[in-house]
């Protein structure tokens, strides 16, 4: 059998005990173009067991591919981690690092199979230590949406706020990937979702700017938590308005006044909402002479802006502008036509 037969079956799980009790310790071992020993295939796709197990030594399952994984962290990654002898299950090999610093604690993690790993090994020490980017195991679980499988003694307001390279806390990993559902309701508090990354983006900015706004809890969506604006000037209304997000926020809060507050560059919100064809979401009756004419500091309204882009007919009819003439479209092809409101 050759290698590549030898990888295919134990993904296919149709290696047999005898072509099993035939294999070398060589063929175990040999590497393919990404590194991967048998070893760490059969840890990957649950064929350990088929293997036998004189070969499942604490070194056999350390051997490191290209990016540093072992065996280990792919049984970690394909939940098989029950499969690796107890004795070889040790703090030390789960701590073994890749590349770029995963631990099998922290694959386990992202992949929601910590409950594999022997509960004296799962400390506090262990839940918060860090990736090369800063990642503890739950910020890898709110990436992945494994964190309602965390172990709950271990999802605490102090492990949730802990930062990784980038300044972000759990909660922001969570509402980046829509994963802030998976939390206790009572950890969300106004304190932890107005925490800020390095930038300047609290965890609103994250919900808004990924579409996963309709996760934070409705008491949070106020004036005053949706005009915070990070480092560049970008509020969290804006980010609303720019990803379609107008609609989740209480319509008691969505006020002419909201609309009409100001980014860095003199844009409002319904210019963002009318660049990205979202003026739709917009209540009618806030879509009026002034609300639509109101200009940036480049003089362009929210009407040119959906001119522009194409979304002229999110316009309420009576605000429309006459389609051009032909004069106009000659002009506009030169650069010499005038700007429209």
């Amino acid at each position: 059998m050759t290698v590549d037969d030898l990888h295919a079956a134990l993904r296919g799980g149709r290696l047999t005990a005898e072509e099993a009790a035939a294999l070398t310790v060589e063929q175990l071992v040999t590497r393919n173009a990404a590194g991967n020993t048998p070893i760490h295939t059969a840890a990957k796709y649950g064929a350990l067991k088929a293997l036998p197990p004189t070969v499942l030594t604490s070194d056999s399952l350390l051997l490191r591919n290209d990016s540093g994984y072992t065996p280990l962290h792919h049984a970690a990654f394909g939940g098989h981690l029950y499969q690796v002898p107890k004795d070889a299950l040790t703090h030390e090999a789960l701590a073994t690092r890749s590349n770029s610093g995963f631990t099998v604690y922290h694959v386990a993690a992202a992949h929601g199979n910590l409950s594999q790993i022997p509960a004296p090994l799962l400390t506090q020490a262990v839940v918060r230590s860090t990736t090369d980017l800063g990642n503890t195991l739950l910020h890898e679980a709110a990436e992945n949406g494994t964190l309602d499988r965390f172990p709950p003694e271990f999802v605490t307001a102090e492990n949730l706020v802990l930062l990784n390279a980038s300044g972000e806390t759990v909660f922001h990993v969570a509402a980046l990937n829509g994963h802030l559902r998976q939390l206790p309701p009572p950890l969300l508090t106004d304190e932890a979702l107005l925490r800020v990354t390095s930038s300047g983006d609290t965890v609103l900015h994250a919900a808004a700017i990924a579409g996963h706004l309709e996760q934070i809890p409705q008491r949070a969506l106020s004036r005053a938590h949706l005009t915070l604006a990070s480092k560049s000037g970008y509020t969290v209304i804006h980010a609303a308005a720019e990803t379609g997000q107008l609609s989740k926020i209480p319509r008691d809060v969505l006020t002419q006044e909201l609309l009409l507050t100001r980014n860095d560059h003199g844009d409002t919100p319904l210019h963002a909402a009318a660049f990205e064809g979202f003026l739709s979401q917009i209540p009618p009756e806030l879509l009026n002479e002034h609300t639509l004419h109101v200009r940036n500091y480049g003089g362009i309204s929210p009407i040119r802006a959906a001119v522009m882009r194409g979304h002229i007919d999110q316009i309420p009819p009576a605000f429309r502008p006459p389609p051009p003439t032909f004069m106009q479209r000659l002009l506009s092809r030169v650069g010499l036509a005038h700007s429209t409101p």
